[in-house]
């Protein structure tokens, strides 16, 4: 991941949005889990789209990555926090909110530190799975 300095703010490039943006806690989350997703999970970086905008009622809202089926359906969505943001039922209700619009039946709460997975009424705290696996599972 390539990180520079313009105008006295930190930055880190996001290879799924073509441009530099700022460095934040939660952007750095987000960006080390892509990375590991499409390095060592095998995720098509071209299934993989980052701050997703979606209309929920009135509200517009951007969901931090969604990831896409062969069929370029909605599979899972991703809701990142910064390390020090417990993963909460706030959290997780948030991805649910972003689900009434997107239907997906997977949800990845991610805060660096934690993991939860979502699948259906189930949730998993150890391992995520490889981008074929989730296919399979579908």
């Amino acid at each position: 991941m390539r990180t520079r300095i313009y105008n006295n703010k930190e930055q880190i490039f996001c290879e799924w949005r073509h441009r530099w943006v700022r460095l934040t806690p939660e952007e750095w989350v987000r960006q080390q889990l892509l990375h590991a997703m499409v390095e060592q999970l095998d995720y098509p970086m071209s299934r993989i789209a980052v701050e997703t905008a979606i209309t929920v009622g009135d509200a517009k809202k951007r969901c931090d990555a969604v990831v896409y089926d062969a069929a370029l359906a909605p599979l899972m969505i991703i809701e990142c926090k910064a390390e020090t943001v417990p993963l909460t039922q706030k959290t997780l209700d948030q991805a649910i909110t972003y689900n009434r619009k997107l239907n997906v039946p997977y949800l990845l709460l991610y805060n660096g530190v934690q993991h939860i997975f979502v699948h259906g009424t189930d949730s998993f705290t150890t391992g995520l799975p490889r981008y074929t696996d989730l296919l399979r599972s579908e």
